[in-house]
């Protein structure tokens, strides 16, 4: 058994320390908010936050995550910078299929926990390696600009 802190509270997994920490949170303990898209950190789905910043859950193994202070989309109800960016994804009406959303708030999120005013080259640097298959990153964009106001 592995203990995982994962939104502020710690639960043993019984897990192989080499599975990826995207399994653990999905199969193990039934967290299905962090969604697989690819296995090899190239499209954000999985991203979660490891002590605050924005981590590719699929390719960091459990024994990574062990001791350290896991975020996921599911604790994002109850956190300031994640109930702003939720708003303004609402808002502005970001989700279209809404496959990726979990792993772009998450990113977002991580951003605006440092970054309260980011600028446009900002944001796109933070959101890099986030596909949206549908094509919002205008609308994600906006929406973050909007969340950061929503945090001053």
């Amino acid at each position: 058994m592995t203990p995982l802190n994962i939104n502020g509270k710690t639960v043993p997994v019984d897990a192989d320390p080499s599975t990826p920490l995207l399994w653990a949170l999905r199969e193990t303990l039934g967290m299905t908010g962090t969604k697989f898209g690819c296995g090899v950190a190239a499209c954000g789905a999985c991203t979660v936050h490891i002590n605050g910043q924005a981590t590719r859950s699929c390719v960091t193994p459990v024994s990574a995550a062990a001791g350290q202070k896991i975020g996921t989309i599911e604790g994002m109800a109850t956190d300031r910078e994640g109930k702003a960016v939720q708003a303004a994804w609402i808002a502005h009406d970001v989700a279209q299929c809404g496959y990726c959303q979990s792993g772009q708030i998450m990113s977002a999120t991580g951003l605006l926990k440092g970054n309260k005013k980011p600028t446009d080259a900002q944001i796109d640097a933070a959101m890099a390696g986030n596909v949206c298959r549908c094509g919002t990153y205008q609308r994600i964009r906006a929406a973050i600009h909007d969340a950061a106001k929503s945090l001053a």
